[in-house]
């Protein structure tokens, strides 16, 4: 992969950062990637770490001292990181997992007693500023968290975006704004708070019974919520919000102020005012804007726990945009094989023409991310994604990874599929089966309610594990519901920590997706969503099991069935004759074709 940043340009920004840097009479400045909000993905504005480095990855963190640069990605980004800061003088720095505290240690290390780190407080963790500070102190490093050192350098930053924000119709919200803002405020009062500050877009979203469009492929906006037990203050840019629905938020007690004043009226808030907030959520800036002597009550965000839980009819909601997607990608899967011998296209060819399949289907607003389409090395890059600058061509014999997923209003799709092109080799084939059993050894894992997810995760891994293989990636993430396709609080992964937020509950909406990754040569993910739902329980309490919400099949041709299990092949069967059953009414001429053929049951 390259990036569209050229070497000169870097050299000259970190030179500005330097400067700046002497400036202030600073040593470093550490750049996360992050926004006010901490995003995952971000408005242009706040895409200061991929100005600063041409790495364009969504996650990393930047250093920058008066005479060394270094950047540290998760094993997602090796190689993409590797080829992006060639030549950059920015040195890649490998951690494991995206919550190592790699950057932290070389920090402590290799800066001075005395030495001042910068970091803009407004877009930094209050629980990372802490442990920030845990490790610096001790070394007698100083910390400056009040400036904002790319406003100074940066002439081109973006502006806030200002795109129209528009309200979720009950007919898929399937809950008022008013209900939902009773139920936060019970929570509230559970935890004797008197405010609640809430920063997270998709917490502000879901809420409010609103979405936007000011971060791609994520339908939510820029804006900080407060709430009392009276009233709520929704602080987002001015003339974002039609007079029309300006009015419908009035009615219910909801007032709106303009983006910037959120700080003046934290400032404003009454002496000892208890304020509730989640220390995951919410940057240490914009507390520091508080009275000193307000008391902090901290928590998951009561949102954050409601909208992982859906609702039955949220849960229905979801089957049918299911239905929809399937019948998309039957349709681009059936186009895919008609042309793949006799027409020369590309990665990027695979990415819009599953946009043009998907956009026909009544109820799709767009992506949910960016498509990751690779062909055999390029599948091996887990979040690769093909650009203009630098794609291949799908021709001779491989494997082609397709991980897509769509925005509908009646819900967030998210699937990974693994197709043959040409001759499939032998070797292939095990990598491909080995992470079908995983996939099938959680898919139809029963377990206890309340069982933390990321105990879950050496499931899918241990078919896998049986071969001396491994991945780098989290087994599978929550999923909104006309959201973010990454959400909280659930985390199927060995590398989050199994905090009791992270419980598995009922209606909570997963994805399931092991991967085997061979550098250079191909790459091997199979991805399902599935529902938490309720399990036969008996005297030792209540139990969950998953049901597969993604219908989409999986491609037979890629499996060594000599490695199947005779309960592995049933559970396949069953799966793709559900597939078929639900999908059929959707679909006719090359697409039913094509789904009867791909349904065909294993013998």
């Amino acid at each position: 992969m390259t990036s569209t940043h050229s070497h000169d340009n870097i050299s000259d920004r970190l030179a500005r950062l330097r400067a700046a840097l002497a400036r202030h009479g600073l040593t470093a400045c550490l750049i996360p990637s992050s926004d006010p909000h901490l995003s995952e993905y971000l408005p242009a504005r706040w895409s200061g770490r991929e100005w600063l480095s041409g790495f364009t990855g969504s996650a990393g963190t930047l250093i920058v001292t008066v005479d060394a640069a270094g950047l540290w990605v998760d094993s997602r980004y090796w190689v993409q990181a590797e080829a992006q800061l060639a030549g950059s003088g920015i040195t890649l720095q490998r951690i494991q997992a995206a919550s190592s505290a790699g950057h932290l240690d070389w920090l402590a290390t290799h800066l001075n007693q005395g030495d001042v780190l910068a970091v803009d407080g407004m877009v930094l963790g209050l629980a990372a500023a802490r442990a920030l500070e845990a490790a610096l102190k001790p070394a007698g490093i100083g910390l400056r968290s009040d400036l904002d050192l790319l406003e100074e350098i940066w002439p081109e930053r973006a502006a806030l975006p200002t795109e129209t924000v528009t309200e979720h119709a009950l007919e898929f919200a399937c809950r008022t704004r008013a209900d939902k803002l009773a139920g936060v405020r019970r929570a509230m009062l559970e935890q004797s708070a008197e405010w609640h500050l809430i920063s997270s877009l998709d917490d502000i979203a879901w809420l409010f019974n609103l979405r936007g469009s000011d971060v791609p492929c994520n339908p939510v906006f820029l804006a900080h919520a407060l709430i009392s037990a009276d009233s709520a203050v929704l602080f987002t840019g001015a003339d974002k919000i039609p007079a029309a629905l300006a009015a419908r938020l009035a009615d219910d007690r909801v007032l709106l102020a303009p983006y910037p004043l959120i700080a003046s009226r934290l400032a404003a808030l009454p002496e000892n005012a208890r304020v509730l907030i989640d220390p995951h959520r919410v940057t240490r800036g914009l507390l520091a804007t508080l009275p000193a002597s307000a008391r902090l009550i901290e928590a998951i965000n009561p949102s954050t726990l409601a909208k992982s839980r859906k609702s039955a009819a949220e849960i229905s909601h979801v089957r049918h945009a299911m239905e929809k997607d399937g019948a998309a990608l039957c349709a681009f899967f059936a186009w895919f094989e008609e042309h793949v011998n006799q027409t020369r296209f590309s990665e990027l060819d695979v990415e819009r023409q599953l946009l043009l399949a998907r956009g026909r289907q009544p109820g799709f607003v767009g992506p949910s991310f960016h498509t990751i389409a690779g062909f055999n090395a390029n599948g091996a890059l887990p979040h690769y994604r093909a650009t203009p600058e630098a794609y291949s061509w799908i021709e001779g014999d491989g494997l082609l990874l397709i991980d897509s997923g769509g925005q509908y209003l009646d819900g967030t799709t998210d699937i990974t599929r693994v197709i043959p092109v040409g001759k499939v080799s032998a070797e292939q084939k095990r990598d491909f089966t080995l992470v079908l059993k995983g996939m099938l050894a959680l898919s139809s894992t029963r377990f206890p309610r309340g069982t933390r997810s990321p105990m879950l995760d050496a499931i899918a891994r241990a078919p896998i594990w049986s071969a001396s293989v491994d991945y780098g990636h989290g087994t599978g993430h929550g999923v909104g519901y006309f959201l973010n396709v990454h959400e909280g609080p659930q985390s199927i992964s060995a590398h989050a920590a199994p905090e009791p937020q992270t419980a598995m509950e009922e209606g909570m909406i997963t994805s399931i997706e092991p991967g085997i990754y061979r550098p250079g040569q191909w790459g091997v993910r199979i991805e399902n969503l599935v529902h938490n739902r309720a399990a036969p329980s008996d005297e030792f309490g209540s139990f969950l099991e998953f049901e597969a919400l993604t219908l989409c099949p999986i491609d037979t041709r890629c499996i060594d069935r000599s490695l199947l299990r005779e309960d592995e092949r049933d559970w396949l069967n069953a799966y793709h004759r559900e597939v078929r059953a639900r999908l059929m009414p959707y679909v006719d001429g090359a697409a039913r074709a094509w789904l009867e053929e791909r349904t065909t049951a294993l013998p």
